[in-house]
């Protein structure tokens, strides 16, 4: 769900005011750049749970969710 123009809202991630987006299943709006990265890495958990069930190396999807909580916890505290 698209909301413009913000009307005081933000980014519950990083707080800055543009146009925000809620995730299907979520009640949270996030800008783009937010809700792109918390999709990523919605899929991401979802992806290391099927190969750690399936018996498969998870090594390199841990790796890239970990860089991708970096990043967004940077991007939480730069606001």
């Amino acid at each position: 769900m698209l909301r413009w123009p913000p009307n005081g809202s933000s980014c519950s991630v990083c707080g800055c005011r543009a146009e925000l987006y809620e995730l299907p299943g979520g009640s949270e709006k996030h800008c783009l750049g937010c809700s792109a990265d918390v999709a990523t890495s919605i899929l991401l958990v979802t992806e290391i749970d099927a190969a750690t069930l399936a018996g498969q190396d998870t090594e390199a999807l841990v790796a890239e969710l970990a860089l991708l909580s970096e990043r967004l916890l940077h991007r939480a505290q730069s606001e």
